[in-house]
Formats: structure tokens, sequence, C-alpha cells
């Protein structure tokens, strides 16, 4: 059974592969290879989920090498959950994506790496093979940002690599200070020998500072936070659903991986200024981020910020270190990546109705397209923490380990950010269900609103498939909800080996 743990990397490699070597015959195939493909790896993933919450964690080295020396993948409850995470949400964009596009036989190959690489950080048990899976996950990110039409799209895609390059250098020079001090690659032993070496070495520190901010810039933290406003405002919709869903999701799985696997919580309680560059950079990311997002006029970028501001909540989550906010963490991973996603792909839908891009289109909306207006404000309001929906729970979770902890300012920050999420959240709802709609701008031969506002509106381009992918993300946004403190139960296992 173990052996089925690499499959999760190769099924989307030799997806991605085949896509790409199909295109060059027949030019339409991409989306059932990566259909198929999503298929397989939600299975795959699904039967080791089972797996890892049946029992001890499943572990398996290729080519028979021991560690630390091999390449180890390691599943436990919670990369089970990462892994299976990736496989869903791969699996409903798609759907999205058959209309709305991109279609091209070499977007579907970048997707399925991108999935390969998601899946490889999500199991691996080895620090620089991370870093590997790391840098996949980003050259394929950027690479899909760039697929969208127009300057705006290289523009973010360029801005993306930049930025995205800084950080996965912070990283690797995080590791390789790591492997200065103790000559080991493997988390588990990387745990122990650190541990061996000593906490106050300035290489352990170090190494600690610079893996920590070189995620923090994947995680998109404030202020390191730049490239995903401008990324997820000029990708088509469906690369931003999928990156604004998975990749910021797995970066702050990594980070927890990182904190509690790598350096343990022995650490963060034995040295202050790793406690503190956590909860200062939560405290900045959700304070800004969300006085950032109440000052958009787009609804992509506000959507943006609202990510910088819900990442806050994980790192504050992780500096907290004990069992209640480390669940809150996960919990609020899994969540984010729902209505986050669902949220993009209900704001392409409405775009795709209604021509509606900015705050000021959303006046009146429900006039116009109903169904659009009430999927969008059950997931704005699921994003708040109205209960039952999984944003709630996972918040819930969050603030009272930050109460046990006795960490009363980020209880007070934890607190206000339930606030300042309702800030921006609610003149959205408030403009679609009480304000009366602006004219329509008369439509011109190139597609556009005469007054060059935006994009004609275009009814026609929206797909069954479109319409039931944000169906389920709304439908999943409060059936998890649901059912997330039996997960939390679940989880229990997992959150004790990595805070022991």
């Amino acid at each position: 059974m173990s052996e089925l743990l690499v499959f999760l990397v190769v099924v989307p490699l030799f997806g991605s592969v085949t896509a790409l070597l199909a295109g060059l015959a027949w030019s339409r195939t991409g989306w059932p290879i990566a259909t198929l493909t999503a298929v397989t790896q939600l299975g795959v993933a699904a039967v080791v989920a089972g797996r890892a919450f049946r029992g001890t964690p499943l572990q398996y080295v290729p080519g028979g090498f021991t560690a630390p020396f091999g390449i180890q993948l390691v599943v436990d409850g919670l990369s089970a959950t990462i892994a299976l995470l990736v496989a869903v949400v791969a699996l409903g964009v798609l759907g999205y994506a058959r209309a709305a596009g991109p279609r091209s036989n070499a977007f579907y190959a970048t997707y399925l790496l991108l999935v390969a690489g998601l899946s490889g950080m999500s199991i691996t048990g080895d620090i620089f093979n991370m870093y590997v899976f790391l840098e996949i996950t980003g050259l394929a990110a950027y690479a899909l940002v760039a697929t969208g039409t127009g300057a705006r799209a290289a523009r973010a895609a360029l801005n993306y690599l930049i930025v995205g390059t800084v950080g996965a250098s912070l990283f690797l020079l995080g590791i390789g200070f790591a492997y200065v001090a103790t000559g080991t690659l493997n988390m588990a032993d990387l745990a122990t020998q650190l541990a061996a070496v000593g906490y106050g070495s300035p290489l352990v520190q170090a190494s600690f500072a610079l893996l920590v901010v070189g995620l923090f810039v994947k995680v998109a933290v404030f202020p390191v936070h730049t490239w995903q406003p401008t990324a997820y405002a000029g990708a088509p919709d469906s690369v931003s659903a999928f990156i604004s869903a998975l990749v910021s999701t797995v970066a702050a799985y990594a980070l927890i991986r990182i904190v509690f696997s790598v350096f343990t919580v022995e650490f963060l309680t034995t040295t202050a200024f790793a406690r503190q560059l956590l909860i200062v950079g939560a405290v900045v990311s959700i304070v800004l981020g969300s006085a950032f997002a109440v000052t958009q006029r787009e609804i992509k970028r506000t959507l943006a910020y609202s990510s910088v501001s819900q990442f806050g909540l994980i790192v504050g989550a992780v500096a907290v270190a004990n069992g209640t906010a480390l669940t809150g963490a996960v919990i609020h991973l899994v969540g984010h990546a729902v209505m986050k996603g669902g949220l993009f792909l209900t704001s392409g839908l409405v775009t795709n109705v209604t021509g509606a891009e900015t705050v000021d289109d959303y006046d009146g909306l429900v006039d116009r397209f109903p169904a659009g207006s009430v999927a969008f404000a059950v997931l704005a309001l699921a994003m708040i923490g109205v209960p039952p929906a999984i944003g709630f729970v996972g918040k819930w979770y969050v603030v009272l380990g930050a109460v046990e902890a006795e960490a009363w300012t980020l209880v007070v920050v934890l607190l206000a950010s339930t606030l300042l999420t309702l800030a921006y959240f609610a003149r959205l709802i408030e403009r679609m269900f009480f304000r009366d709609a602006a004219e329509p701008s008369p439509t011109t031969a190139d597609g556009l609103s005469a007054d060059g506002s935006g994009p004609a509106t275009d009814p026609t381009a929206v797909s069954l498939g479109m319409q039931v992918t944000v169906i389920v993300a709304v439908t999943l946004s409060v059936l998890l909800g649901v059912g997330a403190f039996e997960y939390g139960q679940l989880l229990q296992p997992t959150v004790e080996r990595l805070l022991t």
C-alpha cells in the first residue's frame, strides 16, 4: 500500500507529458486527458487518505535507500488532507475550465505539472525535495498566470516570477544552513540533529528565519505579498481559482511542516524571535490585508487581498503552537481553498453573465443574475465566519487555541479579523442586494463595453460545468462546516505527533 504514495506524483506527471505529446497531433485532447488524470489522482488520494487516518503514518522510500539518505515520502492525517484537497480542487476547476478556458494542450499539461508539484510538496519527508517541488509549483504557476490575454497577464506573471524566485532562493539558503549545521536533509532526522546542535546556534536560527521568510513569500504574507494581487487579477478565471485555492494553501502547509516537523514546538518555546516573527507576520497580514481589500475597486484584487488577511490567521495559529489552534489552522486551510476558489469561480461566472468586474458593477446584481448573487453572498458569509459554514469552525478553533495559550494580543487581532472581513464583504453584499443597477454600457465590435470599462456580457459562454462547479463549492462551504468538528477529532493523533 505504501507504494501508492509515489503515484500521487507520478500520475499527474504522466498525464502532463501525455497531454503535451498528444497536442502535437490532436489539439483538443488536453481536457479529456487532464480530467482522466485528475479522476485517477482523486482515487489514489482517497485510498491513501483512508489508510492514513486509520493507522500510523504511511512511509515509502523510492529505490529502497533508507532515511536519511533516501527520498522519503510520508503521509499522515495532515499531509493526506492536503493531498486529497489538491486532487478535489484540481478536478473541480477542470469542470469550470472546459468552457471558460484556456483550452490548449500546453495549458492542461502545465496544469497537471502544477498538480504534481503541489502533491509532491504535500507528501515529501525530505526538505530539499520540498524545495524541488516548490520550484516545480512556482514555475507551473508562473506559466499558468501568463496564459491570460493581454499585457496585464504577462506583467503579472513576470512579477510573480521575480518575487517567487526571491522566496524560493531564501528557502534554499535556509536549507543550506540547516544542512551545514546537521549534515542531513530528512525532516525527521533534521528535528533530532537540530536539537543536538542546539537551538541557540546562529546557523539553526538563521536557517529558521530564511525558511520561514521564504515561505512567507509563497504564502503571500504582508509585506512580501506583492505578487498575489497582480497574479490573481491578471490570470484567467480558472487559473485564479486554482492558484488561489491551492498554491498559498500548500505553501502554508509547508510552513506548518517546517515549524513543527523540522524545528519542533520546543524550538518555538525556547527561541523568542521565532515566535515573534510568526506573530508579527500574522498581525500585519490580518490588519493590512483587510485594509487593502476594503480599498480595492476590482473584485479579483479584493479577493486577493482577502487571502493575504486569511493566511495571516493561519500564521497566527502556527505561532500559538497548541493542538486547538493547529487543528483550526488545518480546518481553515481546507475551508479557505473551497471558499476562495469558489469566490473566484463565481466572480468569473458573474463577469460572463453580466460583464461586472468592479465593486461598482455589483450594484443591483441580484436583479441581473440572482443565482450568481446568492452564490457569491453565501461564500462571502462563509469567509466572514457565519455558522455553520467551515469558515466559522476554523476561526473558532484558532481563537480558542489563542485563548488557551493566553496570547491576548493575538486573540484581539483574530477576533478583529472577523469584523475586518465583514468590512469588505458586507459592502459587496449590500451593493448586490440593496442598490439599483447602473445603466449598462453599449458594447462595441471588439467585445468591450463602449466606455472600455470591461467585457461585454456573454451569457452563452456559461456552461453547465461552470455552474455545477460553483454550486458544489457553495454546498461544500456549508457541509464541510457541519462535519469539521468530527474531522478535528480524526486529526488529533496527527496534531499530537506534531506537537511532541
